[in-house]
């Protein structure tokens, strides 16, 4: 068995746009609803999720038959949790709250077994059809997407020399903390956030480096990729199941008048 092309990376690569989707439930059976609507992506949360290794699997194995790839956002920085996560198999690490160079290119070095990174081998894993595919030490590390996460003003200065560390795939803004170190605390789509974003990523893309987001107004998200922006996820699962089932009471009350009783 060979080593399967990452389709999100060479579609990241080729310049298409790649519409996605947050997965923060921590649930294998709720995951596999959302990977059956055809998304390009799925981000499998680790950081601000009770999900655990266990739980990744399992919604690992329920993105599996669908077209969605599966990128998993470790909860920090750390080769020791970057390690198991891959061992487990997802086709890409999106690592959060990237500062300095430095830290991009531990990043990346987690990712990469020795001689160029620290990655521990695993000699039977899932990541590896459980030793079945053949060529993976030569070439997981071509095929595994490297998605770096710049969620902070001094960052976004940085930006530039952040998404070119070789081995970085792509850098992904992240509104809610970068809007939060700006003094405008729960405001994403503040247009003062954005004049600070869309500088630095326009740069990145004028360089060759995709870049992505999560804002979670389709209509936003979609201006986004039509600007330049390579993957942008749209919704996270939480956010559309608590929407809708708002908005379904809303219409129920409205419609039996249970405000009234």
């Amino acid at each position: 068995m060979k080593m399967q092309t990452n389709k999100f990376l060479s579609a990241m690569q080729a310049g298409e746009k790649q519409v996605g989707c947050w997965i923060s439930l921590a649930n294998a059976y709720s995951t596999e609803v959302v990977a059956g609507a055809g998304f390009d992506w799925l981000v499998v949360d680790l950081e601000h999720t009770p999900g655990d290794m266990q739980d990744v699997l399992g919604q690992l194995q329920a993105i599996a038959p669908y077209h969605a790839t599966a990128i998993v956002r470790t909860p920090v920085n750390d080769p020791v949790i970057v390690k198991r996560l891959l061992d487990l198999g997802p086709e890409g690490i999106l690592f959060p709250m990237i500062q300095t160079v430095d830290e991009a290119r531990a990043a990346v070095a987690a990712t990469r077994y020795p001689p160029h990174g620290i990655r521990g081998v695993a000699g039977i894993a899932r990541g590896n059809r459980f030793g079945r595919v053949t060529d993976y030490y030569e070439d997981v590390a071509a095929q595994t997407c490297v998605i770096l996460q710049i969620e902070t003003c001094a960052a976004l200065d940085q930006a530039v020399e952040i998404g070119t560390v070789d081995g970085v795939d792509g850098v992904f803004f992240g509104p809610a903390d970068i809007s939060a170190d700006m003094g405008l605390l729960g405001q994403p789509l503040h247009s003062d956030v954005w004049a600070r974003i869309k500088p630095a990523a326009r740069k990145l893309m004028d360089l060759g480096v995709p870049v992505g987001t999560l804002v979670t107004e389709p209509a936003f998200a979609a201006d986004l990729l039509n600007d330049g922006f390579t993957f942008v996820a749209c919704a996270t699962d939480i956010g559309v199941l608590a929407k809708s089932t708002d908005s379904l009471m809303a219409q129920m009350r409205k419609s039996t008048n249970k405000e009234n009783t």
